[in-house]
């Protein structure tokens, strides 16, 4: 069986654009994944990246052309510039991660349901209520918010080590057996091709 380890930020829009897409491609391949929320500011210092308020015009300008773009294309609701944008990830990452612990809930809805929070519905999502309101949504205990922070925040930062050390360098990242990388929701077809065995 394959396994997909997926890297991210909460406040992703492209990770938000993914939608539920890997987890049906996922399903449909019979593979597994795990959920690796991570700080990518850190990601971003060890690989060359920048921040968004430090790029330079002409790419900040760019990016919210293919966000306009991606929108349309895929139908989907999207706020350009969110109320809450930008805010702090970790809460709603250490929510994450308390919950694929825990179990007994749908990771992939619980991290929809925070990226649709932010891009779509333009609330807080380093707010508690927020975050047990998705997680409440996703079939998972709301306490999670509170009893996960310690656990969580250990994960968090080993996220982004086990990231840093795998080549990752963006968000969304999946990694497919620790070898074969796709950067971006637009490569999950090819992410789905190489599953089906048709990518060398």
């Amino acid at each position: 069986m394959p396994h997909i380890d997926y890297y991210f930020v909460t406040l992703s829009p492209w990770t938000y654009l993914a939608g539920s897409r890997l987890e049906e491609i996922a399903e449909k391949h019979g593979a597994s994944v795990t959920y690796k929320p991570c700080d990518l500011g850190r990601v971003f210092k060890a690989t060359g990246g920048l921040p968004l308020g430090e790029r330079a015009q002409a790419r900040r300008d760019y990016r919210m052309q293919e966000l306009r773009h991606w929108r349309a294309a895929l139908g989907m609701d999207l706020t350009l510039e969110p109320a809450h944008f930008p805010t702090n990830p970790a809460p709603s990452s250490y929510a994450i991660i308390a919950a694929q612990a825990a179990g007994g809930g749908d990771v992939g809805k619980l991290t929809q349901n925070l990226l649709r929070a932010c891009w779509a519905e333009e609330k807080d999502i380093a707010d508690n209520g927020v975050i047990r309101d998705c997680l409440t949504r996703a079939g998972f205990d709301p306490e999670l918010a509170d009893s996960g922070l310690l656990h969580g925040a250990t994960i968090y930062e080993a996220n982004a080590d086990e990231a840093i050390k795998a080549g990752v360098f963006g968000a969304p990242f999946y990694l497919v057996d620790g070898v074969e990388k796709f950067w971006g929701q637009d490569r999950l077809d090819m992410l789905e091709l190489f599953l089906a065995g048709r990518l060398g």
